[in-house]
């Protein structure tokens, strides 16, 4: 009998959804957005957002109630999916995380900061599918990822209030329908022991 344990060491599991806007299906991204959610990770539990938006000038701005996952993010898996937010000479601000929504008809994340008020708002949910990658199955990426995303086919982010231009666009995601812009949870990252 095949063991159901699978022997990767388990480095992360918790929701990575991601918000990533354009004008138009072919035109270049006006925002990326990567909210975290650690419920166990070498860093311990808690919240992480990147954003790299032109409501942030086009500079990265990372927010975290656990300084230290924000760091190991970077390191561990940033730099692999998206190494604009791999710059640790960013600074961390503190903020809060709280999140409304069913999951199934719409979700908001807001991230409440100092001096800003972010959130984070999917909608219009298509049905959620499994990804199940084994590591290594991506050349130069060591890690495996179990996901279940749910793709929205509208998404929106607004900082203090003003709205990120663009909208979400469909994407083809190993030959899945899928959009750029998702709620991302029951993920889990593993690599070799």
């Amino acid at each position: 009998m095949v063991s159901p344990v699978d022997p990767a060491e388990v480095r992360f599991t918790g929701e990575n959804s991601y918000i990533e806007l354009r004008e138009s299906p072919d035109a270049p991204f006006t925002s990326r957005v990567s909210h975290w959610r650690a419920l166990m990770s070498a860093a311990g539990p808690g919240h992480v957002c990147f954003v790299l938006s032109e409501l942030t000038d086009d500079q990265m701005r990372i927010y975290s109630d656990n300084p230290a996952l924000a760091r190991w993010l970077q390191e561990e898996i940033e730099q692999v999916l998206h190494p604009h937010f791999a710059d640790q000479s960013t600074p961390i601000i503190e903020a809060t995380f709280t999140r409304e929504g069913d999951g199934k008809t719409s979700s908001t994340e807001t991230v409440s900061s100092r001096n800003a008020e972010i959130s984070l708002s999917w909608s219009d949910l298509e049905e959620p599918f499994l990804i199940h990658m084994q590591p290594g199955v991506i050349p130069g990426i060591p890690y495996g990822v179990y996901s279940v995303l749910t793709p929205a086919r509208k998404a929106q982010m607004t900082i203090n209030g003003k709205a990120a231009h663009g909208q979400a666009s469909p994407r083809d995601l190993a030959g899945h329908p899928a959009s750029t812009c998702a709620l991302a949870w029951s993920e889990t990252w593993v690599r070799p022991r």
